[in-house]
């Protein structure tokens, strides 16, 4: 059991995690405020959903960018700065928005490279 948390929840490197997940940390944070800030109280489910997407929004964004680089390969667009943020944040809020259903996908992908590169 040990080896399949290695090779999945592992495998990425600890740069690229930590980077993503200071990512997600800000849509979560972001959402938090906005609850507070409305005045409501915030639910256990949705503390529980909150850490959850933000814990696997790295493997999600993962996901995204090894599609992304499928089918664009080594290509360079030149575009509007601008509009270029705003797409980035809105496909970074969609992948942390989907984790939940994306990241299962990264996460078996993970293993399955790592477990052909062990053998």
């Amino acid at each position: 059991m040990q080896e399949i948390i290695k090779k999945t929840f592992g495998g990425l490197s600890a740069q690229y995690y930590i980077r993503q997940l200071f990512f997600g940390f800000l849509f979560a944070a972001l959402i938090v405020y906005v609850v507070i800030s409305g005045g409501k109280p915030i639910q256990f489910s949705m503390i529980a959903l909150l850490v959850i997407n933000t814990l696997l929004y790295p493997y999600s964004r993962f996901v995204y960018e090894s599609v992304v680089g499928f089918i664009m390969g080594n290509n360079v667009f030149f575009v509007n700065a601008i509009f270029m943020i705003v797409m980035k944040i809105f496909t970074m809020m969609l992948c942390w928005s989907f984790a939940i259903f994306i990241a299962p996908i990264g996460l078996a992908y993970l293993y399955y490279h790592h477990s052909k590169a062990a053998s």
